[in-house]
């Protein structure tokens, strides 16, 4: 790798994480401030990277543009948007979308529940360990063949994950999976919200609301979910699946 490049993309790296100003750039990278300033200035003048007033330097927007088009690429974010912004009204509760990239959780999408009460997440990773959507994603690797911890199975057998204060951020979370062709799991939706206002209880109550977006997502995405979904909590049906929903709901009814 071109070692320009190579030190470009993790200064780049850096800056997404907090502003730097040129001395904290140079020891990032472990070159001199002059190497570190030609790299900024190229970044800057590509709209990677902006300085401030107080002569730090942070991500520009070229950056936000390039990852709102690659998000863009994702279509299950398509398709989940109205579920999540109807779940979102429902319940109050952030309500998020992440699928498993690179061996990571990335966050597609969100509907923010109070205002100011966490951080966007949209675009930011996440490790799969220790967070409740990284825990959905992974079991629907075992689905696949992976081996499976008992953790995971039991995940799989209830059909949700959850999680208080066990990442960076103190917040309790319920996560759910969304379900592809073949039942795979493609992505994971989740409700989040801060631990000092929210217990685990409460948020578990909304379980029954999750799982049922989660399905209704599954459905409009092309899956086969289980049948957890619920079309009066869910909203209407996408008219492409309105068969499989019939089925379903007949179903349900005989059980």
């Amino acid at each position: 790798m071109s070692q320009s490049v190579d030190r470009a993309l993790t200064l780049l790296d850096a800056l997404g994480d907090a502003p730097l100003s040129l001395e904290q750039a140079a020891s990032s990278l472990g070159v001199h401030k002059s190497t570190a300033l030609r790299l900024l200035r190229t970044l800057e003048e590509h709209g990677f990277a902006r300085r401030q007033p107080d002569l730090r330097y942070r991500l520009g927007g070229r950056v936000l543009s390039l990852a709102h088009r690659a998000l863009e690429d994702f279509d299950v974010r398509q398709v989940a948007a109205p579920y999540l912004a109807a779940l979102n009204a429902r319940c109050g509760y952030t309500v998020r979308l992440a699928v498993l990239h690179d061996g990571e959780v990335l966050y597609l999408d969100e509907v923010a529940g109070l205002p100011g009460a966490e951080p966007s997440r949209i675009g930011r990773r996440a490790p799969v360990d220790g967070t409740a959507v990284g825990r959905v994603l992974l079991a629907g690797l075992s689905a696949d063949g992976v081996p499976e911890e008992p953790e995971l199975a039991a995940v799989r057998r209830r059909g949700w994950a959850a999680e208080s204060c066990e990442h960076r951020e103190p917040v309790t979370c319920v996560a759910a999976p969304v379900a592809g062709s073949g039942g795979r799991t493609v992505a994971a939706c989740a409700l989040s919200a801060p631990a000092s206002e929210v217990p685990p209880g409460e948020l578990a109550r909304m379980v029954p609301e999750l799982l049922c977006t989660a399905e209704a997502i599954s459905l409009a995405y092309g899956g086969s979910p289980t049948p957890r979904w619920c079309e009066n909590r869910c909203g209407a049906k996408p008219a492409g699946h309105a068969s499989r929903t019939s089925a379903r709901a007949s179903a349900a009814r005989r059980r």
